[in-house]
């Protein structure tokens, strides 16, 4: 059963709409920080600054790379690089519930973001930028340690199908970025390669994308990190999944 706080936090997230939003990139400005996996105890890691979608990419977003480009068609992905999920939620090839073109696509593998980013003359973030871009809250660029601010995440985690809801419909954090915790989760480039020990370091890229070791973590009381870390460990980058979507960065 769920608590009051997060029926609360789940009610605010819904319903704080500001109408339809337009896509476009946010400037991030890098910075130092602890991230709860990748580097040693306590050790800063640096983030240079980069540029971020404000949205999730949406299925009108994604139909439209796919007209482009056939060959990530749901009826013509090859299996080694998604598998039978690959955009299950579509009804054919060029065709999905009209409900759907707002919201995030999902059931797309890490192959199939990588190539829609590269498409677009961007690329997947980085998961220390994914990271760092996620710890800003509505006012300041770390609010981890906001016990409020962990409780939204928490609530928007509890929420159930919020990959059927339209982007944009929330409050923007501190670099004007939608939807980073509240919809979906999202790929990032080297999604499994953090939870590797530092003996694995040159293992071969299987490996990157099985998580095959861990680090201690930073700081056991930031729940909603270590629910991503564990979700990227346990992936591989052909999975499709019906909750995990992208977005772009450069």
């Amino acid at each position: 059963m769920q608590t009051p706080v997060f029926i609360f936090f789940s009610a605010l997230l819904l319903g704080m709409t500001q109408g339809t939003v337009k896509n476009g990139m946010s400037r991030v400005e890098g910075g130092r920080y602890v991230p709860m996996y990748g580097a040693g105890k306590n050790e800063m890691v640096t983030v240079a600054s980069f540029e971020m979608d404000r949205l999730p990419v949406t299925n009108a977003d994604f139909m439209a790379f796919v007209k482009q480009f056939p060959r990530w068609k749901k009826s013509a992905a090859p299996r080694l690089f998604a598998d039978a999920g690959y955009l299950k939620n579509w009804t054919e090839d060029l065709s999905f519930p009209p409900s759907l073109s707002e919201a995030p696509v999902t059931n797309v593998s890490w192959f199939a973001a990588k190539a829609y980013c590269e498409c677009q003359d961007k690329r997947l973030p980085t998961t220390h930028e994914w990271e760092f871009a996620a710890m800003a809250g509505y006012q300041h660029r770390d609010e981890r340690r906001d016990s409020l601010f962990s409780a939204r995440i928490l609530a928007a985690y509890e929420t159930p199908k919020t990959y059927l809801k339209p982007v944009g419909q929330s409050r923007p954090n501190y670099w004007g970025l939608y939807n980073l915790n509240e919809l979906v989760w999202e790929w990032t480039s080297d999604f499994g390669s953090v939870m590797m020990s530092g003996e694995n370091r040159n293992a071969d890229a299987r490996d990157l994308f099985c998580g095959a070791g861990s680090l201690n973590a930073t700081d056991l009381m930031n729940y909603a990190a270590f629910m991503r870390y564990a979700f990227r460990s346990s992936i591989q980058a052909r999975f499709t999944i019906n909750n995990l979507g992208f977005r772009c960065a450069r």
